[in-house]
């Protein structure tokens, strides 16, 4: 499901679970895994690129699946999904994303925890339309948010679920770059490079300090490790109270409501 691609000192990690790149917790699981392999080759890796396939970098959480799982089963996805946005948040690694495509709600979310983003120029929309499926937008993802947009856009875009156009995206901050379809990964790759051939102690302690406050929006949630890694909160429960949370907002009637007609749409779509 991550397809390894070498750039001298840059790693790619592209996005390979067809159709739409849809997180699954497999799909989380093994990108944070491979981000931690990237960690302990620092010797010969020193920055990353995400990227997705043209024209979906992802199309966000895997909800027709995850609307099998019971309550046990979210749970994981949700740490795991916790995990890997402190492992993207926390990555010794610069990490520069090169949106390919679309980028709706879970794509969007990867994005932002990434030091760079370099969007595709076109039909292309991103952000956070959680609110559109039922669902409340969990505070770390709205605090990210806020973090690179500020806070009149990110409550405009959350509150609404709006997804916007890769020019409308860079006016604001969520993008930082517009390029054709077919730069993107290697604009993406240029700004890794340039990050990868400064200083490195000098350009790593300055990064670590530019983002202790995003790397800090997980210290409350009491679910997440230091390695990205998810492990039982303080009270002995499954995890923190933020988590818990979502799984009571994504259980609630109107969420299943909203997300099953949202299914049984896109395959009368697809029929």
């Amino acid at each position: 499901m991550i397809e390894i691609i070498e750039h001298g000192a840059v790693r790619e990690l592209r996005l390979a679970r067809p159709p739409a790149n849809a997180l699954s917790p497999d799909l989380m699981a093994a990108l944070t895994a491979a981000l931690a392999r990237a960690v302990a080759e620092a010797a010969r890796v020193a920055a990353l690129v995400l990227s997705g396939a043209p024209g979906i970098f992802s199309a966000g959480l895997d909800v027709p699946y995850l609307l099998t799982l019971d309550r046990a089963g979210i749970r994981a996805m949700w740490r795991n999904l916790y995990a890997l946005m402190r492992a993207l948040a926390a990555s010794p690694l610069p990490v520069v994303a090169a949106i390919t495509g679309h980028s709706p709600a879970g794509g969007a979310v990867l994005a932002l925890f990434c030091d760079a983003r370099v969007m595709a120029d076109g039909d292309f929309r991103i952000g956070l339309n959680e609110v559109r499926v039922g669902l409340p937008l969990p505070p770390v993802i709205l605090a990210a948010m806020r973090r690179l947009v500020g806070p009149r856009h990110a409550e405009r875009m959350s509150v609404t679920g709006a997804l916007v156009s890769a020019a409308e995206a860079a006016r604001i901050g969520l993008v930082d770059e517009v390029v054709p379809p077919d730069r993107v990964v290697e604009r993406a790759v240029a700004i890794a490079t340039e990050m990868a051939g400064l200083p490195r102690t000098a350009m790593a302690e300055t990064r670590r300090l530019a983002r202790a406050d995003l790397v800090a929006l997980f210290d409350g949630v009491g679910a997440v490790g230091e390695g990205g890694d998810v492990g039982d909160g303080a009270d002995g429960s499954d995890g923190g109270d933020e988590i818990e949370s979502v799984l009571d907002s994504w259980f609630s009637v109107e969420a299943q409501t909203t997300m099953r007609a949202l299914v049984e749409r896109l395959a009368r779509k697809r029929g």
